[in-house]
C-alpha cells in the first residue's frame, strides 16, 4: 500500500539548500538536488516531499497527516459539514506527495465513533487525481484496546471492521493503540496474538505500536519477532513540548532495532504554532491544559519565531521540521486547507544542527511540558 519510491522529484517551489545533518541515525537521507523546472518541461508542484522513507516494507512521504479531528465534536469541534473540505485536504497532500493517513478505530464521538476511517474510505473512492489503486495511500489504523477485546480474535474482526469502513482489502499499518500492561496482563498477551494474526492473515501489510515506552517496546519487538512478525513502527507523543527522556530512550531503542518512529502532536496540540496566548486560547478542553502549560513557554516560542522569520517559515513549519530533523514521521493533524498548505512547507529544506540545538535548548527551559499520555506504559 506504497506510491512507488521514485529517486528524483519534480523541483519544489522554495529553495531547498542541503544541510549537514547528524541526527535521527541517518534513517533520511536527503538526494541530489533535482534539475531546473526548466529542464524538466514541467510544472512545479507547490511542495515536495523530497524522499519517501521505510516503514518496515513500505515506503512512505517523510511527514503523514493524522485524522483525530475528523470525526471528534469534543476536543476538535468537527461537524459533518466540514467533510467538503476534509475531502479537499485530502486531495491536496495526495497531489502534493503525502501518501501517509493516520487514524483510528476510536476516532469519532458518540455515534460518530469510526466516522475518520469512513472519511478516509470514501476520500481515497473519490480523489480525482491519478491513483493506480487505493493502495497508492498508505492508511495507518490503530486499534483500541478495549476490554471487551479479550481474545486475538477479536482483535482481528477489529481490523475487518475497519478495513470495511475504509472499503479496504488490507492495511498499511495496523498498530495496537495502546498496551493494557499496566492494568490487564493478560490481555496484552490476547492483542499482541491479535496483530500477529492480522498479519499472517494479510489483513495488514506492516505491524505497529502507539503509546509503548522503551521497555515494553522492548517486550513486544522481542515477542513479535519469536513469531516470525517483524514490528515496523512505534507512534509515540513527541514534539519539542515533549521530548523527556522516556522519549528520546525510545527514539533509540527504535534506532537499535530498525522501529520507524511516528510522531503524534507535533505542534504540542496547536501550542507550537504561535497561534494562541494565555489571553486567546482554544475552545473546549484544550485550553484547561493551554492555561497551565502557555505562560512558561515564552523562550521557546520566541526561539521558534526567530527561527522562522530567519527561514522564511511558520513556525508550525519549524516545529515540524525539528521532528523530521530527529529522524521521526510527524503526523500533524489537519482540519482545513490552510492546514494544508503550511503543513506541506515543513518540507524540502532542513533546520542545521545549530538550530536544533537552539530550539532544543529552549524547550529545556520550559517549566512545564506536554502531559504524558495516561495510556502510554514504560
Amino acid at each position: 500500500m506504497a506510491l512507488p519510491v521514485t529517486s528524483r522529484a519534480p523541483a519544489p517551489a522554495m529553495p531547498f539548500t542541503p544541510q549537514p545533518h547528524t541526527s535521527g541515525g541517518g534513517l533520511l537521507r536527503r538526494p541530489s538536488p533535482p534539475p531546473p523546472a526548466a529542464a524538466l518541461r514541467i510544472a512545479p508542484p507547490l511542495f515536495w516531499p523530497w524522499q519517501k522513507v521505510k516503514v518496515g516494507p513500505l515506503s512512505v512521504s517523510p511527514m503523514g497527516f493524522g485524522t483525530w479531528a475528523w470525526g471528534n465534536q469534543l476536543l476538535w469541534g468537527y461537524q459533518e459539514s466540514m467533510d467538503n473540505e476534509l475531502q479537499e485536504c485530502f486531495n491536496l497532500a495526495l497531489k502534493n506527495g503525502i501518501n501517509l493517513f493516520d487514524t483510528a478505530d476510536s476516532y469519532g464521538t458518540g455515534r460518530l465513533n469510526g466516522q475518520s476511517e469512513r472519511l478516509l474510505g470514501e476520500f481515497i473512492r473519490e480523489y480525482e487525481g491519478p491513483m493506480k489503486s487505493p493502495d497508492n495511500v498508505v492508511i495507518a489504523t490503530k486499534f483500541a484496546a478495549y476490554p471487551w477485546r479479550l481474545t486475538s480474535g477479536q482483535f482481528v474482526s477489529a481490523c475487518k471492521s475497519s478495513l470495511e469502513r475504509l472499503q479496504l482489502d488490507r492495511l498499511g499499518i495496523g498498530q495496537l493503540h495502546w498496551s493494557t500492561a499496566n492494568y490487564a496482563p493478560l490481555q496484552e498477551r490476547a492483542l499482541w496474538d491479535g496483530l500477529v494474526e492480522m498479519y499472517e492473515k494479510g489483513l495488514v501489510r506492516a505491524v505497529g505500536v502507539s503509546n509503548y515506552g522503551p521497555k515494553q517496546l522492548l517486550k513486544i519487538h522481542s515477542y513479535l519477532q519469536s513469531r516470525g512478525v517483524p514490528l515496523s513502527s512505534a507512534q509515540v507523543q513527541f514534539s519539542l513540548l515533549s521530548m523527556g527522556d522516556e522519549q528520546m530512550e525510545l527514539k533509540t531503542v527504535c534506532d537499535s532495532l530498525g522501529i520507524r518512529l511516528i510522531a503524534y502532536s507535533p505542534l504540542g496540540l496547536g501550542m507550537l504554532t504561535g497561534k494562541y496566548t494565555t489571553s486567546k486560547l482554544p475552545s473546549g478542553p484544550r485550553s484547561v491544559l493551554f492555561r497551565q502549560i502557555l505562560p512558561g513557554l515564552e523562550s521557546l516560542l520566541t526561539c521558534l519565531k526567530r527561527i522562522a522569520e530567519r527561514k522564511g517559515k511558520t513556525m508550525s513549519q519549524v516545529a515540524i521540521n525539528w521532528c523530521i530533523c530527529k529522524g521521526t514521521i510527524p503526523i500533524p493533524g489537519v482540519k482545513t486547507v490552510r492546514h494544508v498548505e503550511d503543513n506541506l512547507g515543513a518540507l524540502g529544506w532542513w533546520l542545521s544542527p545549530a538550530e536544533v540545538s537552539e530550539l532544543e535548548a529552549a524547550a529545556m527551559e520550559c517549566p512545564k511540558r506536554m502531559v504524558q499520555n495516561i495510556f502510554q506504559t514504560a
